[in-house]
């Protein structure tokens, strides 16, 4: 039997035994100074700016009746520009200048700022950015030298009460180390992004440390800082990251080129409640009940139906649709994995093949113009591949907003990405076509059904 003393928490290697208290200076003194002085090098100081345009507005142009008398403006106010600068922090994962960080650092920014550890600036560029994880892969210029990087881990191995490290720059004082432990995991309630199953930690993480390293005591990344639970901004000992598995799915697609396509689930489901499992027999409220499952896509083939409860991907199990939508998204294209699945009361195991959803339809991203409610809309049949990049539920069809010009007739009558146009004029919108056919001529008025979310929203315009 072996004891490791770590200060005066005393943890035990071998067989489970009564702790015992230190018995010299030497099991009493702890320090990470060699794993920080390894690893900090690695953790570099993110400066972005962007130019952000806010507009003014004329309080006489939004006057109904001066609209009425001479019409629709095409100046209605002012706009004033100011430089944003944030702050942020990266990992260094490769020697050749590759760094990660959390999206919302760099996003919108026109100019990226790397400041190493030992004061070495250099100027970035954006390889890929995943707003679906809040992740993005960074490149500088290092003209052949070669810089210091931490090495992923494996965060599938982390245990609830592993000892963790938190590197990164909060509140711009420079380069910091906090301490903590690994207090839960798949944490899928956080709301900061779409695929979400993250590491929580009570290592103190503030503003400054988001896309700062997650260590292990083994001194690889194991997670990237994201956000916080707080009610004034300061670190109130939850803190979350997301895992390395997830950030080493995005980084491959920096290395290859290749674009980030996450396999095509094919089905739909929701979590299984205390009134779901009791009506199924399910000894205890887990996994995801499937409720729709597509004729022409992997889950068919591998044997679903609706009904069925998917309770494990491989080794993982799964309670909620999050966990399993990340446990497929972590996973490359070409592989298959196995689905533990309770049917009836009994327990199977389906293999599903992961691809990438198709691009059926063909989007036929259309600009729509004209004197109509839609104009300044990007429309875009949708599919599973445009659906996966949108975050779009597989289950829904139709034709959908991609994108809508900020000073469009679409934009001042409150249209939204994503928003699916379901009917015009009591017409059916199925494709895009039938978009461009209902709005190429002029109405005295446009009765408008879309869908957001899960609502259906009805409204009137004048023509």
């Amino acid at each position: 039997m072996r004891f490791v003393a770590l200060g005066f928490l005393v943890i035990c290697t071998g067989p489970v035994a009564a702790q015992s208290v230190p018995q010299s200076r030497e099991q009493i003194k702890l320090s990470y100074a060699p794993l920080v002085k390894a690893a900090a090098p690695a953790v570099v100081n993110i400066y972005a700016k962007r130019v952000v345009r806010r507009r003014g507005r004329a309080t006489l142009f939004d006057d109904p009746i001066f609209n009425r008398l001479f019409g629709d403006f095409p100046f209605k106010g002012f706009s004033r520009e100011r430089l944003e600068n944030s702050l942020g922090s990266g990992v260094i994962v490769r020697a050749g200048g590759l760094i990660v960080t959390n999206n919302h650092v760099i996003d919108k920014a026109q100019e990226i700022t790397v400041v190493l550890s030992d004061r070495r600036e250099y100027a970035a560029k954006l390889v890929v950015a995943d707003k679906r994880t809040d992740i993005a892969v960074l490149q500088v210029e290092t003209s052949g030298k070669k810089l210091p990087f931490l090495e992923l881990g494996d965060s599938d191995a982390l245990e609830v009460g592993d000892l963790v490290l938190a590197v990164g720059n909060p509140f711009g004082v420079g380069q910091t180390v906090t301490s903590g432990i690994v207090s839960a995991l798949a944490r899928t309630s956080v709301g900061v992004s779409d695929f979400r199953s993250f590491i929580q930690t009570d290592a103190a993480i503030n503003p400054g440390n988001s896309g700062g390293a997650l260590l292990g005591m083994n001194g690889r990344l194991i997670g990237v800082n994201t956000a916080i639970y707080s009610r004034d901004g300061g670190s109130l000992g939850i803190g979350f990251a997301v895992p390395s598995n997830m950030v080493r799915r995005i980084l491959d697609s920096a290395i290859t080129g290749n674009p980030l396509v996450r396999p095509w689930l094919s089905f739909t489901g929701k979590p299984v409640t205390t009134e779901i499992a009791s009506a199924l027999e399910l000894a205890r409220p887990v996994g995801v009940l499937i409720e729709t499952v597509r004729r022409d896509g992997p889950g068919k083939k591998a044997g679903l139906l609706p009904g069925d409860v998917i309770v494990a991907v491989g080794r993982h199990d799964v309670d909620d649709v999050q966990a399993l939508r990340f446990r497929i998204a972590t996973r490359p294209i070409g592989e298959s994995v196995k689905l533990k699945v309770v049917r009836r009361g009994k327990v199977r195991t389906l293999p599903f093949n992961l691809i990438a959803p198709p691009e059926n339809p063909p989007r036929n991203l259309t600009l729509i113009t004209g004197r109509n409610p839609f104009s300044g809309i990007t429309a875009g049949n949708l599919s599973p591949a445009l659906g996966e990049e949108l975050g779009i539920d597989d289950s829904v069809d139709g034709v959908v907003a991609v994108k809508i010009n900020q000073r469009s007739t679409a934009a001042r009558l409150g249209f939204r990405p994503h928003d699916i146009i379901r009917a015009i004029n009591g017409e059916r919108i199925e494709r895009v076509i039938d978009l461009r056919r209902a709005t190429s001529g002029s109405q005295p008025n446009w009765d408008v059904e879309i869908q957001r979310g899960d609502r259906t929203i009805q409204f009137e315009v004048s023509g």
